[in-house]
């Protein structure tokens, strides 16, 4: 007789492979029902519904005296549902009908509605419909079933090309933005995000919560029918520091400037709060959020001017960069303020002349004169004396070679020209090297923002803040987000007595000297000419200046540039003084505590090189 009983030992073993299945069995079902329960309804959801996307209004951008700089407008978006089956000479009919209000390809088109027939998905047929077309586009609805039109909020900048370089833009998403932002479920392959400026920089506060129109489908994905309609929340709102009047005055500058090309940057210099922004040539970001059919009559492969002068044009300072030769040949302890300079018009170096940008000489300058008139030769021998490392060793206390850090992309931090770089090189320093760097030529280079940072620390004693822009940020339901305020990056620290002279100087460069143009009655304007030498066309023009009141502190330290423009006099000081006149208008309309001493007319000076 055959044993058929299975031993006890094969018996434990099928039962304890019995008992891991079943636990097995258990805890996957723990982790379907219990564990990632919500993920996986999550997955049902989407396998049984469709989003069509309604895109929230952006956060809106004010001005510090509230003038809206960016807002939303309403936007109109067709949209084909289909329904029930449709003969193709129904949906040929519907095509040609549309294709002529829409301005659209009529072939396209019938794609676009035969696709979404046979998949039996909604479709966006057309976005950003002007009014004009939307009311044409409603008159069909009636006639063919199926066609929508959904309100969507548009971007929209009330003045076009102003403030662009610091606003930046908006535009479609691209591989580059999907492959950052693809994990972020608020964002689809077709939302539109910030490219440039603030735009880009504040883009998680600016972007709303999308609403949008639910759609059931079947196994199939077909559609059933439209479950609801979930609105919008709108971004949070920036509030910025720019003056809406200074910006307005340092854009007309630029305009009205020899060349239109340039950049003003205005700030507070005891906050580093930014006042004015301007570079130019502009443009205007509405071009970004521009449909098809607005397109029309637009120069094809039109290249927009995005680059930023205020912050990525570097250029040669200079006489403005006589103010950091001043500091390294007042702190050097070498030369004495009242020590003598005689100015013939051109500096014998030995093997090259090197010539003053008064031909005629300026004479006999002390340091207050040489400054006034910024007079070549008196920083050629006075540079000398104070030393190529000395003068390298303030350009970098006045940030050459730093960025400002302001919040907005790709700014350049210029160039420090020193013996530093060239020993490092192993290669030789000249004089002539000396001779250039003490006028700021050569190969020193600074933005427009780090000559506004330089003007700004004279103002307020060596201190160099952080140029910020944005004064507070506020969300929908008006909660306070973000409060901007003052951080310094650094001090340039130099004898009282030293400020104290500079000051003196530059005061003289506006009442006697080449800045005469910026003169303005009833405030003291402390500030400097510069013309900086190019060798790919007419030189460049610099002024920087700041401004008291009533012996109060300077609320405004101003840089401009303009580009070809040949003469700081001329064609750059007219601009800061609009600039500073529309930041300190009220504080001028207020009666003086005493009569202020006749001042003549300004005189038109000769400009320094």
């Amino acid at each position: 007789m055959i044993d058929r009983q299975l031993p006890q030992e094969r018996l434990e073993l099928i039962w304890a492979l019995a008992y891991g299945a079943a636990l097995l069995f258990l805890l996957r079902l723990v982790n379907l029902q219990v564990l990632n329960a919500g993920h996986y309804r999550e997955i049902a959801e989407k396998n049984r519904t469709q989003v069509i996307a309604q895109a929230a209004p952006r956060g809106r951008i004010f001005s510090s005296d509230d003038v809206a700089l960016a807002t939303s407008k309403p936007s109109f978006s067709l949209i084909y549902f289909p329904g029930q089956a449709k003969t193709n000479a129904e949906l040929d009919r519907m095509a040609r009908a549309l294709a002529k209000p829409l301005g659209a390809d009529y072939d396209d088109l019938r794609k676009a509605v035969y696709r979404a027939a046979a998949r039996e998905k909604p479709v966006r047929l057309a976005e950003n419909l002007p009014p004009k077309i939307m009311l044409a586009l409603s008159e069909l609805k009636a006639l063919y079933p199926g066609i929508d039109i959904i309100v969507e909020a548009r971007r929209y900048y009330p003045f076009g090309a102003y403030l662009s370089h610091l606003m930046g833009y908006i535009g479609k998403m691209d591989a580059r933005d999907w492959a950052a932002l693809s994990k972020d479920k608020s964002y689809s392959m077709d939302s539109r995000l910030g490219k440039a400026g603030l735009e880009k920089t504040y883009e998680r506060e600016l972007k709303g919560k999308d609403g949008g129109i639910y759609l059931e489908v079947d196994s199939r994905g077909k559609l059933n029918r439209v479950l609801e309609s979930r609105k919008w929340v709108p971004g949070a709102d920036i509030f910025l520091t720019i003056d809406s009047k200074a910006q307005a005055a340092a854009e007309a500058g630029l305009k009205k400037s020899v060349s239109g090309k340039g950049a003003v940057v205005a700030l507070d210099p005891r906050n580093g709060r930014v006042l004015a922004f301007a570079s130019a040539p502009d443009y205007d970001p509405n071009m970004f959020v521009l449909s098809g059919s607005e397109r029309e009559g637009l120069p094809a492969g039109k290249v927009l001017p995005e680059f930023n002068v205020a912050l990525q044009g570097t250029y040669p300072p200079g006489s403005i960069f006589k103010i950091v030769t001043a500091a390294a040949i007042l702190e050097s302890g070498r030369v004495s303020p009242a020590e003598r300079v005689v100015c013939p018009g051109y500096y014998d170096a030995g093997s090259r002349v090197f010539k003053c940008w008064d031909k005629k000489g300026h004479g006999s300058v002390d340091f207050i004169e040489g400054l006034a008139k910024s007079c070549d030769v008196y920083f050629y021998v006075e540079g000398q004396r104070a030393g190529p490392l000395n003068i390298e060793k303030y350009a970098r206390a006045f940030r050459l070679g730093k960025t400002s850090g302001i919040a907005l992309p790709d700014e350049k931090p210029g160039n420090v020209f020193g013996p530093t770089a060239r020993a490092a090189k192993k290669s030789y320093w000249f004089i002539g090297d000396t001779l250039n760097l003490a006028i700021g030529q050569g190969e020193t280079l600074m933005t427009p923002m780090q000559a506004a940072g330089e003007i700004a620390a004279v103002a307020n004693g060596g201190t160099f803040y952080r140029p910020y822009y944005v004064d507070r940020i506020v969300k929908s339901d008006g909660q306070q987000v973000y409060k901007g305020g003052p951080e310094v990056m650094s001090r340039a620290d130099l004898k009282p007595s030293t400020w104290q002279l500079i000051r003196e100087g530059l005061r003289s460069v506006v009442e006697e000297g080449t800045g005469q143009a910026a003169r303005i009655e009833g405030a003291e304007i402390y500030g400097k000419t510069g013309t900086a030498q190019n060798p790919h066309g007419k030189d460049h023009a610099w002024f920087v200046c700041y401004a008291t009141v009533g012996g109060q502190p300077s609320r405004v330290a101003v840089a401009v540039l303009v580009e070809h423009g040949e003469h700081g006099a001329s064609a750059a000081a007219p601009i800061a003084k609009a600039v500073i006149e529309a930041v300190l208008r009220e504080d001028l309309k207020k009666p003086a505590a005493a009569p202020a001493p006749a001042q003549a007319a300004p005189q038109p000076a000769k400009e320094a090189m």
